[in-house]
């Protein structure tokens, strides 16, 4: 409460619940050194896993993409979308998914059109930096999961497991080819980075 009456233009606001309609959104996604517009609508009728994060290249970050990347193969048998998403640039997101061999798009979002739609914006008030939030959105665009206290290590497994992408897929079903970047292959992981005694940003 002190923190909104003090810096209203830092307050957090509300996550999305269950059940709500996940925003429209416009941006670059960055895959490898490819960028492409996206959209939200693009990928209607797949599953999307939308992950909100701080920054690029901080230690928890980095140990929470490197997790989602050790168990991508899992998403991509099941047709799901996993998309990353912070504040910081196209460009920063470039040198964060060569450095660590990410196979799944980052959306650019400097200016935090995503974030303060989706309610993430100022997780970090002084910084100005995203909350740790991921929401699952269904293939209608409602969302039908949301995680607001995310562990960086153990969060892709805890989604894997949510959405039982340890069972064998279905048999795919024919389908539009999608308009949005997709990755071809997941890449080859990479080491996972060496431990961090020092302060990360959570």
């Amino acid at each position: 409460m002190l923190l909104a009456l003090l810096f209203p233009k830092l307050a957090r606001a509300e996550l999305l619940k269950v059940g709500d309609t996940a925003p429209e959104f416009a941006t670059d996604a960055v895959l490898g050194d490819q960028v492409t517009p996206v959209r939200l609508s693009d990928y209607h009728g797949r599953k999307v896993v939308l992950y909100f994060y701080p920054k690029d290249g901080t230690p928890g970050c980095t140990r929470e993409a490197c997790a989602f990347r050790d168990g991508y193969a899992r998403f991509q048998q099941w047709g799901i979308v996993l998309l990353g998403c912070s504040v910081d640039s196209a460009d920063s997101h470039r040198g964060f998914a060569r450095k660590y061999q990410l196979p799944f798009p980052l959306l650019a979002d400097p200016d935090k059109k995503i974030a303060r739609a989706y309610g993430v914006a100022n997780g970090i008030p002084i910084l100005g930096l995203d909350r740790r939030v991921t929401y699952v959105i269904d293939e209608n665009g409602t969302i039908v999961k949301v995680y607001p206290n995310v562990d960086p290590s153990l969060h892709a497994v805890e989604i894997i497991q949510d959405l039982g992408l340890y069972n064998t897929p279905p048999p795919p079903t024919p389908t539009a080819t999608p308009t949005a970047v997709q990755p071809s292959a997941a890449a080859a992981p990479a080491a996972p980075p060496a431990a961090d005694s020092g302060d990360d940003i959570e």
